[in-house]
């Protein structure tokens, strides 16, 4: 492999992986090939879409020496972001949801972040509160405020083309070659859905049949007035059936064939079954992706099939949240 100059050359080419164990544990007849995101440099998918974005902006001019790059992250983001402006020189500030978990907000200062909670910042805690902690809404409001200040990159991942695109450049294609073509079904979280829409697009243009799923958090999953601090998938968002100045512009409605609703207590199950049949460590998010593969490895009709799952971080990133407190009930 050489040796390599920056960590921007580490970024993709990630492996995927037969959760072999795991299939037999539940009487699967359906594969299921996860690919494990954290094989980044900084143990994310999020990597991806941090360097796709950075280098568009230099090469637009939108980014010059001496600028400073924003983002509104629930923290994978914000973790590639700061890892990417502190190889690049650039200072890095990221605006982050109040409860994600306590290592995010230690990543990003590592690398010489300085972070920021959301709620901390008067427009958008009103704007979280007024939607009931809607992030693309505290995103909008964010933006607002950024745009009277100079010398600023903001990132801003849920409107930028950088994002599906540098799924539909590497994701898609990876998985593509990896299975030699061999892809019924391909699985993933939708928070940006630059992931699904990008990956999806690339898949379906090698072969339409493939089918396309994403996920969305359960309702009960969700804060609301009712339920104002419920247990979260970090950085999983709903899609379907919001006001349209709610769905992130990075997400093509039209590239997905089904959306599986997971709740929280069924990913925590996914990802600590997966530790321990197969031996690798994801977050809430990826067991996510594992529930929902299961459910559709399950079905009579998809008997034989090679479903692929996206998994997109390190579980090491919730150690000190309940993901792995088998005591805890949510």
């Amino acid at each position: 492999m050489g040796i390599h100059k920056s960590i921007t050359e580490l970024v993709g080419r990630t492996p995927l992986l037969e959760l072999t164990n795991y299939e037999k544990k539940h009487g699967l007849e359906a594969k299921i090939l996860v690919k494990l995101e954290y094989y980044n440099p900084n143990q994310s998918l999020k990597d991806r879409i941090a360097l796709a974005m950075v280098e568009q902006a230099e090469k637009d001019g939108r980014l010059k020496p001496g600028y400073t790059i924003v983002e509104v992250t629930s923290g994978n983001t914000g973790i590639a972001l700061a890892a990417i402006a502190a190889s690049k020189g650039y200072p890095f500030r990221a605006y982050v949801q109040d409860q994600v978990s306590e290592e995010r907000f230690k990543v990003i200062k590592a690398f010489g972040g300085e972070t920021i909670k959301l709620t901390t910042v008067p427009v958008v805690a009103k704007a979280l509160e007024e939607s009931d902690g809607d992030f693309f809404i505290a995103m909008k409001a964010l933006k607002e405020i950024l745009a009277k200040e100079e010398n600023v990159f903001f990132a801003e991942q849920g409107a930028n083309p950088a994002n599906p695109a540098i799924h539909e450049a590497t994701t898609g294609p990876e998985i593509w070659e990896d299975t030699a073509g061999n892809v019924d079904i391909f699985v993933a979280n939708v928070g940006t859905g630059g992931t699904l829409s990008g990956t999806g697009r690339y898949l379906k243009s090698k072969n339409s049949d493939i089918k396309v799923v994403g996920i969305q958090p359960d309702e009960r999953s969700l804060p609301s007035k009712e339920n104002p601090h419920p247990e979260e998938i970090t950085g999983v968002h709903p899609f379907e059936g919001l006001p349209e100045d709610r769905i992130p512009k990075t997400m093509d409605l039209n590239v997905y064939d089904e959306r599986i609703d997971v709740l929280t207590e069924n990913a925590f199950k996914a990802a600590r079954e997966a530790a321990k049949s197969d031996g690798i460590l994801v977050g809430t998010s990826s067991g996510a992706a594992i529930y929902a593969a299961t459910e559709l490895a399950k079905r009579p009709e998809n008997k034989g099939k090679t479903i692929v799952a996206i998994l997109p971080d390190t579980g090491l990133r919730y150690l000190s949240t309940n993901l792995f407190n088998e005591e805890y009930k949510v």
